[in-house]
């Protein structure tokens, strides 16, 4: 599984991309959430606040209860604003 950080998230987790085998017992972006938190500590004070991180599986923005497998590519991101 590819997992990407974009912006801000990257400088919490300190790389902009890692390749990660998907833990078992981990099935949906949040479970995925929960387990990249305890790689990355500034990666799970980040995403601790709901709607703060958004993500996006193959490309898709989706909710946190949507299912992830063994190579999707899973984006994190925070909310984009414009003017």
């Amino acid at each position: 599984m590819k997992i990407l950080y974009f912006a801000w998230l990257r400088q919490r987790t300190g790389t902009p991309s890692e390749t990660i085998e998907l833990p078992d017992g981990v099935t949906t972006v949040a479970g995925l959430m929960a387990h990249l938190g305890e790689r990355h500590p500034g990666f799970a004070e980040a995403v601790g606040a709901k709607g703060i991180v958004r993500c996006a599986v193959n490309q898709r923005h989706v909710d946190r209860d949507h299912p992830v497998a063994n190579g999707d590519e899973v984006a994190f991101f925070p909310p984009v604003t414009g003017g």
